[in-house]
């Protein structure tokens, strides 16, 4: 985080504080049965376990669509034979700059998930009704997850 000043358009000049971030890309990856992985994970900003999408933060010079192919298979095991990109959006825009690239992945293959040491993630499959189910029971909180299924819902 870094203080930075800046010039309003009334011309004076005030202070903001602003998270600089890398950025990260989140994975919308759809089974063969047409069902969304998910992943089930302790989020201590938020102090509460989260169901997002898989996701992750860019590495220093890493293309979105390479990092969204690591996330996949380090977070769920999986590899994906179609990528498509769906969009991109700032998370918090009023205070940080990091951007998340949306991607959907389809054609997958099981193979072994490849967890960071300090990763612990349990793994959800859920078709439509499952998914509007846990949306409508608030049981989904993380944003890039609720824009992701919106998105695969209509």
């Amino acid at each position: 985080m870094q203080i930075e000043t800046v010039r309003l358009p009334n011309n004076k000049k005030t202070s903001r504080e602003i998270v600089r971030h890398p950025g990260a890309v989140a994975v919308l990856a759809v089974t063969s049965e047409n069902k969304i992985i998910l992943v089930k994970q302790y989020r201590k900003p938020c102090d509460e376990v989260l169901i997002e999408i898989p996701a992750g933060k860019l590495e220093k010079g890493e293309e979105p669509l390479e990092c969204a192919k690591r996330e996949l298979i380090e977070e769920t095991g999986y590899t994906a034979g179609t990528w498509e990109f769906v969009h991109s959006f700032y998370t918090s825009p009023g205070f940080a700059d990091e951007k998340i690239y949306l991607y959907m992945a389809r054609d997958l293959t099981k193979g072994t998930r490849q967890l960071d040491p300090d990763e612990f993630l349990d793994l959800i499959e859920a078709d439509r009704e499952e998914v509007m189910q846990m949306i409508e029971k608030d049981m989904i909180h993380d944003a890039k997850t609720l824009i992701a299924l919106y998105r695969w819902l209509k």
